[in-house]
């Protein structure tokens, strides 16, 4: 049982560090910490997701699991390779914030692939338990925290308590996410156009691209981040899935490095003469603005009527005729222009162009175009 004010003084907490437009490495690491001290572990680990497809873009490791990166390749397989019901991207789909292995079906623990075959022998984890950053419709991350076989299974009142944090986690991510400006980005290196990795039917690295290796380093972390190719395995465990499920969601995800410059990371399955072969190609490329749009202007926490108005106004809409295709007034729409410019954290249409697109397309539309029809530079 969690006491009364340690459960309000974490969930408050938790409030404040969600407000306080942190970077996101220090707010998932207060944030983590401050889990601590309600809900004890002795490992954790927190993903990102990108919310329109639920796949993995970074993650953080805290106590027994930090710079232990050594199984991650692995897990990425597991988690987006597999039906288990527990993965994070199951749960996106039904309506639970946050569960704990052993307090769900008794034998469930037992059926997951993730706990005996990578959890249990690899790090003596014996519980597990799981919570989504939901907010709204969206999901943007997860939390996963762990504790040993000498240690209490996590319980139902435990389960909830994380539960409560859903939202504010939520809101800490997309803040931070809005934190890293690309003003001051690296070069994404001089080759130029998409980078290659072949994944074999056996889940080793069997070709890569020249400068591949680069941008994959530019995804690694500070020292509680994991291996960068843990991203890349878990595109091909869902890629490997949409051939037996082709509603399944894409395996495709928008980065970010650790310079703020946005990357598009998409795999597909290859096929040999005789069929699928097992082996799978990610591409790893420069997002372009299109990509990107719609996640920031969602990690801004817009309703949709004021997702509607900025939409018009990156395409360059007048206040009259975005009024008269949404059917409300230019009073209204001046409303929720002041609502989209305070959560944005700007002052005028200019700046919400600028603001969206983080500086890292605009100053650069005077640049050549290259072949590939994207700035050469």
């Amino acid at each position: 049982m969690i006491p009364q004010l340690t459960g309000a003084r974490v969930r408050g907490d938790l409030d404040v560090l969600a407000r306080a437009g942190l970077d996101l490495d220090d707010f998932i690491g207060e944030a983590t910490d401050s889990v601590r001290r309600a809900v004890p572990w002795v490992g954790a680990c927190v993903g990102t997701h990108d919310p329109a497809t639920m796949m993995l873009t970074s993650a953080r490791k805290y106590g027994a699991l930090k710079a232990h990166n050594e199984h991650d390749r692995l897990f990425g397989i597991i988690e987006y390779g597999s039906e288990e019901p527990t993965s994070f991207r199951s749960l996106a789909v039904s309506d639970q914030k946050a569960i704990g292995m052993r307090a769900t079906e008794a034998a469930e623990i037992d059926r997951s692939e993730r706990m005996t075959r990578l959890m249990r022998p690899h790090y003596g984890f014996a519980d597990e338990a799981r919570l989504l950053f939901r907010d709204g419709t969206a999901v943007w991350g997860c939390l996963a925290i762990f504790r040993g076989s000498d240690d209490p299974a996590f319980t139902a009142d435990e389960v909830e308590f994380l539960g409560s944090l859903s939202e504010a986690f939520a809101r800490g991510v997309r803040s931070g996410i809005l934190t890293r400006l690309a003003h001051d980005s690296m070069p994404l290196g001089e080759t130029g156009g998409p980078a290659v990795v072949i994944i074999d039917a056996n889940d080793g690295v069997a070709q890569i691209s020249v400068g591949a290796e680069e941008r994959l380093e530019q995804l690694r972390g500070n020292a509680h981040g994991g291996d960068p190719l843990s991203l890349v395995t878990s595109l091909v465990g869902a890629a490997r899935r949409t051939l037996a499920s082709p509603e399944a969601p894409p395996a495709r995800a928008r980065v970010r490095t650790a310079s703020g410059v946005w990357l598009l990371l998409h795999a597909s399955p290859l096929r040999g003469a005789t069929g699928a072969t097992g082996d799978v190609v990610v591409t790893i490329e420069e997002a372009r603005p299109p990509e990107i749009v719609s996640l920031v202007v969602a990690a801004f926490g817009l309703t949709q009527r004021e997702r509607d108005v900025t939409r018009l106004v990156l395409q360059g809409v007048e206040t009259k005729e975005i009024a008269s295709t949404l059917h409300v007034s230019a009073y209204t729409v001046q409303d929720h222009l002041k609502s989209v410019f305070d959560k944005a954290g700007v002052r005028s249409r200019r700046e919400l162009i600028s603001r969206v697109y983080f500086d890292q397309y605009v100053p650069r539309m005077g640049e050549t175009v290259g072949a590939t029809g994207w700035f050469a530079g």
